[in-house]
């Protein structure tokens, strides 16, 4: 009989289309069970899901503070209305419980989209009142954006009452995807003025902006902007994903112009599945001063957001960071995202 070598391996940007309707139709409630999860001391997740059908906010904030972790960003949350009075209630319930525990509870911040849903239109306002709640981070459209549903499709239900709320389209045509999903450029193809006005609304208040599931165009444009105006809070979300899709060298160059590279366990997860390998180079190219590592974790088929945490650590020092770049990548530089004052081993640009 004659050897074969099959080769099961997917490319990302096909896996990704068949992943989401999967990982979007599966629920199950998560509540991080273990003791405590070595090897996130000090980190700091500025990329963390707890929104309906994903982990639970508490539960996986009391295991971050047994495992010695110094902070969350919850990008979503149960209660996407008001962020920040959510994140409150989980703050002041862990407080509680670690107060009975003899543990010090790990400070959580509340994230906000810049959107609030499909069709609606992106207007500053709503970020201005997230901004004056609390929130320290907005993001740019994920799953309501035009490049996302042009790349996997989205659920119909979304922007059509009468569909089935289990469905999941094929990816949409590019005017399908602007008929229903967010863009960010006008007919000349610069930032629409609310898009710019809400950089400068992070800016005047030190709060970070992620930059979200935009196209080559859109990312160029955010990245000049904030260029412009010397905005240093700009995070590259996820730049080995099919949403953002980045070469090594377009990641260093946005790391020219001052925006913070955030890699995360999802991108090495079975769902996307780039090669850790690929991705320690990346840091290597890029240094790591300029990067950040977080989970983007907190659906039912991911480990919890400490325990993705950890893998991404553990991986990145198997294939070569240090412990001080590790520090850096997961402390240092997310204390500065989220507005902490970073007193040693700040980022010199940062200074």
């Amino acid at each position: 009989m004659a050897e074969t070598k099959p080769n099961y391996s997917t490319p990302s940007a096909i896996r990704s289309v068949t992943s989401y309707p999967a990982r979007r139709g599966f629920k199950q409630a998560i509540d991080p069970s273990l003791d405590y999860v070595i090897g996130v001391e000090d980190a700091i997740d500025i990329h963390c899901h707890a929104h309906e059908g994903q982990q639970d906010a508490l539960g996986v904030a009391k295991l971050a503070a047994k495992s010695g972790m110094t902070g969350i960003l919850y990008k979503t949350i149960v209660g996407r209305k008001d962020p920040a009075g959510a994140v409150g209630g989980v703050r002041s319930a862990l407080e509680s419980w670690c107060a009975e525990k003899g543990l010090t509870p790990v400070p959580v911040w509340p994230g906000s989209s810049v959107t609030q849903g499909f069709l609606s239109k992106i207007e500053p306002a709503w970020s201005a009142k997230m901004l004056k709640a609390g929130v320290v981070a907005l993001w740019m459209p994920n799953n309501t954006s035009a490049n996302t549903l042009s790349i996997v499709g989205g659920k119909p239900s979304a922007w059509d009452k009468t569909a089935d709320p289990k469905a999941h389209t094929e990816p949409l045509s590019w005017s399908e995807a602007l008929k229903y999903g967010h863009y960010l450029l006008d007919d000349k193809g610069g930032l629409l003025p609310e898009i710019e006005e809400i950089f400068r609304l992070a800016h005047d208040r030190n709060a970070a902006i992620f930059f979200g599931h935009p196209t080559k165009q859109e990312f160029r444009a955010m990245a000049e902007f904030s260029r412009k105006i010397g905005f240093k809070n700009g995070v590259v979300d996820h730049p080995f994903s099919p949403f953002v899709n980045l070469t090594i060298e377009e990641m260093k160059e946005a790391a020219g112009v001052g925006l913070w590279l955030n890699f995360t366990y999802d991108e090495l997860s079975p769902l996307l599945g780039i090669d850790p390998a690929n991705m320690y180079k990346a840091i290597r190219a890029i240094g790591p001063a300029h990067c950040t590592l977080s989970s983007d974790a907190g659906e039912p088929l991911f480990p919890n957001s400490v325990e993705s945490l950890r893998l991404l650590r553990g991986y990145m020092a198997a294939f070569g960071c240090t412990a001080d770049e590790i520090h850096t990548m997961c402390t240092v530089n997310p204390s500065f995202i989220v507005g902490l004052n970073a007193t040693t081993k700040q980022r010199a640009s940062a200074a």
